[in-house]
């Protein structure tokens, strides 16, 4: 998973936490697979947390929370994010200008 992915999907986890893959998959345009693959891989990493829905009798429904890890790393990866695109405006300013 690159970087910007994972930016966005902790992004849009922090953002919708009681949101469905499906719907999750389509608002970054990933296949419900890829997403899920990705989420599986965050959780693992200690990023994300998967809960149930206690009261919820449709059990498969999910509300996903970014943990303090996943919190520091978004920060990280937005830090990082800004960095290069900051780069980038000033290199085509650079070459504008040029």
């Amino acid at each position: 998973m690159i970087e910007d992915e994972k930016l966005k999907i902790l992004r849009s986890v922090n953002n919708n936490p009681k949101s469905s893959q499906r719907k999750l998959a389509n608002d970054l345009g990933f296949s419900l697979g890829k997403l899920n693959y990705c989420l599986n891989a965050l959780k693992a990493k200690g990023l994300i947390k998967m809960k149930n829905f206690e009261k919820n009798p449709n059990k498969i429904n999910y509300i996903y929370v970014l943990t303090p890890r996943g919190i520091t790393e978004k920060t990280t990866l937005t830090i990082n994010f800004m960095k290069r695109k900051m780069k980038e405006y000033d290199e085509l300013k650079k070459e504008i200008k040029g």
